[in-house]
């Protein structure tokens, strides 16, 4: 496993694999900051929108997870996965994963679903993680986490991280 944010500019992506980082942004909340509600089942529950910059030109295609690790289960709950994002995007609007494939979701779905964590159980953060690949991934639609994860290893050129979070 590597670790995503081992200094500036960089990140340790395995043994004597060097990644760069790719800087996310979203124009309805900033890293650390709460979600709005519409991206919630409390509201639209739509995707926000994100962009990102400063991924290596070699990339080849872009894959993205978001999931909750405060979840109370053994696992982070998924709400995203998304892959097969073209190389040429440098962003999804709100609402579209269009030109991408979706996996399951950890509801049993495919594609998004919103931040939605038990009354009461404090503040949740969701991980939004953006893949720069090196290679196509040879996925289906409806692809788990782990699917993607295995798919990815070894093919990560570059990652980055925004974390919003959610309180009910």
């Amino acid at each position: 496993m590597h670790a995503p944010f081992c200094g500036p500019g960089m990140g340790f992506g395995g043994i004597g694999h060097m990644i760069s980082l790719i800087n996310i942004t979203s124009t309805v909340f900033k890293n650390g900051q709460p979600i709005p509600k519409k991206y919630s089942p409390e509201g639209q529950n739509v995707s926000p929108p994100l962009a990102w910059e400063g991924f290596p030109k070699e990339t080849r295609e872009f894959a993205l997870i978001c999931d909750d690790p405060d979840a109370p289960m053994a696992e982070p709950f998924v709400h995203w996965v998304l892959y097969k994002i073209p190389a040429n995007r440098n962003s999804l609007p709100e609402g579209s994963a269009a030109g991408a494939l979706e996996g399951k979701n950890s509801a049993g779905r495919t594609g998004y679903t919103g931040p939605m964590p038990p009354p009461g159980h404090g503040v949740h953060h969701y991980h939004f993680k953006l893949y720069a690949l090196d290679q196509p991934l040879n996925l289906k639609a409806g692809a788990a986490k782990a699917d993607l994860l295995k798919a990815i290893s070894g093919h990560i050129l570059a990652e980055g991280e925004i974390v919003g979070t959610y309180q009910r």
